[in-house]
């Protein structure tokens, strides 16, 4: 092919992709997007006002929501920081990157591979603020950010100041407050380039060697003060005891006695814990702000997802690590401040992934999305939450940990199938239409055995196409 042939035939293709991207979006401009992904840590799916949550207020998140669209089925393919967030880089799941806790570093090849990379590459500057959970060589971080700022607990790194004797002590900054400071301040420096900013944040995560767990800004110190919080689903210590040895042994067990063993104790960490969510509500409200007072706003798409979903009590457990939706079902939002009127707080149901967000970062961006990349473009929903998609979720947990059991899961939109990888006696079986608090494990039922096994053969189908 001649040079000129080459180039006549970039432009019609170019030109057939602008098309495209104008029948999706109604664009302000010729310009590429920025784009600003939002991760929160141990954050259910229905942690948010605009998801029906009876007592938490999240502002902010509401509004993206209402700007936007909201995924009400997004999953993690793992529930737990480091394997997930490797995900959310990679686009892969946790087989096929092979990432997880005491893990050597993430291959450089993934890393060239990874969102933040393809998008510098294409002259985009790439930052990232907050909790990273991934290791990565220092040349693979160099590749991924133009500007790297990490932050992970102690929330609060000092103690408070008092200007003078006897005048109030300063409050020290929170991190979830420092972590704004420092988006913000990426903002404020922007370049010519379109940019693309991580930041994730360590809330609401518990902070693990602290007696009080949950750790919140000054600023929500009078939130929940009177709200009523209820026991929570499954609490029944009789739910707890039927459980396999395994299983009422292991370490969501052994946190759930720091947090929730007595129903005082329940209530008064689960308002912590929403006291930090709503701080993190109110660092994204300062980031919204922001992109106004710079007139950004219109030209940037703004991406909310959890890293794993929580148990705050449920089952008689506190964390995550289990195929339970408690633990894989995320909250995700994306809002395009170009996206027609009439398509602004959409609920789509489609099952959307973690290992989606990469792809569909690059496609907004108009960079090509790698082969290798095993998620898809969120995209095509944007435009028509009717176009078909995946009928199935296939999640794991392969860190080998004594006390957190290996774990494969297979969800539809009707049935859970879950098995451990060293208790291969136990499975579980849920039919989520008639019990979608997964209360009653019908694997062990005669009636279900035609059921079970395929679900079964189903789930090592998914577990091998996972290895990509």
């Amino acid at each position: 092919m001649n040079v000129s042939l080459a180039l006549l035939f970039l432009s019609v293709n170019l030109a057939f992709s602008s098309v495209a991207v104008g029948e999706r979006r109604t664009l302000t401009s010729e310009k590429r997007p920025n784009l600003i992904l939002l991760v929160t840590d141990d954050h259910p799916f229905d942690a948010m006002g605009c998801a029906g949550h009876a007592i938490l207020s999240t502002p902010n998140m509401d509004a993206l929501a209402e700007r936007g669209s909201r995924f009400t089925h997004a999953f993690v393919t793992t529930p737990i920081c480091a394997a997930s967030r490797a995900s959310l880089f990679s686009g892969r799941y946790e087989r096929s990157h092979g990432y997880t806790f005491g893990q050597p570093a993430l291959d450089d090849g993934i890393v060239h591979q990874s969102y933040p990379s393809l998008l510098r590459q294409a002259g985009y500057r790439v930052g990232f603020v907050g909790k990273f959970g991934v290791k990565v060589s220092s040349k693979g971080r160099k590749e991924m950010f133009d500007e790297y700022v990490p932050g992970t607990y102690p929330y609060f790194r000092s103690r408070p100041k008092r200007l003078q004797e006897g005048v109030a002590a300063v409050p020290p900054r929170h991190l979830t407050e420092i972590n704004a400071d420092q988006a913000i301040d990426f903002l404020r420096s922007r370049d010519e380039r379109p940019f693309c900013l991580s930041l994730s944040f360590q809330a609401p995560h518990a902070e693990d060697n602290n007696p009080d767990q949950y750790v919140w800004p000054s600023s929500c110190d009078e939130l929940y003060r009177g709200d009523v919080i209820p026991p929570p689903a499954t609490a029944d210590p009789a739910f707890f005891k039927a459980l396999p040895e395994f299983l009422r042994s292991g370490l969501n067990r052994e946190r759930w006695k720091w947090r929730f063993d007595t129903p005082e104790k329940h209530a008064r960490m689960v308002k912590g814990y929403y006291r930090m969510l709503s701080g993190v509500d109110q660092a994204i409200g300062r980031l919204i702000s922001t992109l106004d007072e710079l007139g950004l706003g219109d030209d940037t798409v703004i991406m909310l997802i959890g890293d794993n979903g929580y148990f705050l009590g449920e089952r008689g457990y506190a964390g995550k690590w289990t195929m339970h939706d408690r633990s894989v079902r995320v909250p995700l939002i994306i809002s395009d401040p170009r996206c027609k009127a009439e398509k602004r707080g959409e609920l789509i149901d489609a099952f959307a992934l973690n290992v989606d967000i990469a792809p569909t970062l690059l496609e907004l961006a108009g960079v090509k999305v790698p082969a290798a990349m095993q998620g898809q473009s969120l995209c095509a929903l944007l435009d028509d939450a009717s176009t078909t998609w995946r009928d199935e979720v296939f999640s794991e947990h392969l860190w080998e940990s004594r006390r957190i059991p290996r774990t494969e899961g297979l969800r539809t939109r009707d049935w859970k199938y879950i098995r451990y990888l060293d208790h291969p006696e136990y499975e579980e079986l849920y039919d989520l239409q008639s019990d979608p608090g997964e209360e009653h494990n019908l694997a062990r039922e005669e009636q279900h055995t035609r059921r079970l096994m395929k679900l079964r053969e189903r789930c090592s189908l998914a577990a091998s196409r996972a290895e990509g």
